[in-house]
């Protein structure tokens, strides 16, 4: 009798113990993060960023139709870029995302009247806005921020044609691995990023990556600038594959077309 009573309870204790063990151990739920492909491509952001405004109605890219912006009625532009020739690169991050510029605090820019502080600089590569359905092979986003968390950010869209002097000098940073940081601590002179042409399309938006914030005012330059075929191509191995979020539904927004 003592010799099958010894195992049952060995048996006893061994279940016991997988059982609280299973009890005491909580289920960790793993949060998918986003990305531009597959199941957390953009068409699936809301879904897994929950508490992100991804699926609101004031959500960017879009396409820019020119029939259908509002030309304004003033003489007066609302941006005054107010960069020193000397702006000062903080460091450099493959974010996993894209190439991102950090700044050091000093350059920023009035729009409407409010100030706004150059933060960082980075790239999609084809375009993220499109113009009269047409993608560029690539959009420079400048991020600017405000009060209130608030921002504005200028796009730059670019074609491919001759060498960029700016470029080259951005890109003898690369290759940068995936989370890699590289520390610059050198300046430059961004007034040569911008086309000779100050026109642009106005609107206000989102940010476009999670958490897709609806506090941005976008300034969308509609002159292209240069760069050369090869600086695209060096950004593009540097970055995921087609970094750009889908277009957004305009809804009841209006785009306005700003002529000076």
């Amino acid at each position: 009798m003592k010799k099958l009573l010894i195992p049952s309870l060995l048996l006893l204790l061994v279940v016991y113990k997988v059982y609280n063990d299973h009890k005491e151990t909580p289920h960790k739920e793993t949060h998918q993060h986003w990305t531009y492909q597959g199941e957390t491509s953009p068409e699936h952001w809301a879904e897994i960023e929950k508490n992100s405004d991804c699926n609101g109605k004031k959500q960017s890219p879009i396409n820019i139709i020119d029939i259908n912006t509002k030309p304004t009625n003033t003489n007066e532009n609302p941006l005054d870029i107010m960069y020193s020739p000397n702006t000062q690169i903080n460091k450099v991050i493959n974010n996993g995302h894209s190439i991102q510029f950090n700044f050091e605090a000093g350059d920023s820019i009035r729009y409407h009247n409010h100030t706004y502080h150059l933060a960082q600089i980075h790239f999609h590569e084809p375009s993220e806005h499109t113009i009269n359905g047409v993608r560029y092979p690539l959009e420079i986003h400048l991020v600017h921020t405000g009060k209130n968390k608030e921002y504005t950010v200028m796009s730059v869209l670019a074609e491919e044609g001759e060498e960029s002097q700016l470029f080259e000098f951005f890109e003898s940073f690369l290759p940068l691995k995936e989370h890699e940081t590289k520390e610059i601590h050198q300046s430059l002179d961004l007034s040569t990023l911008f086309p000779k042409n100050a026109n642009f399309y106005s609107y206000g938006g989102s940010l476009t990556t999670p958490p897709c914030t609806e506090s941005v005012n976008w300034v969308v330059f509609k002159q292209p600038i240069i760069v050369s075929v090869e600086e695209v191509l060096k950004l593009k191995k540097n970055m995921p594959k087609d970094n750009y979020r889908n277009e957004q539904p305009i809804y009841d927004r209006e785009v306005a077309l700003n002529l000076y």
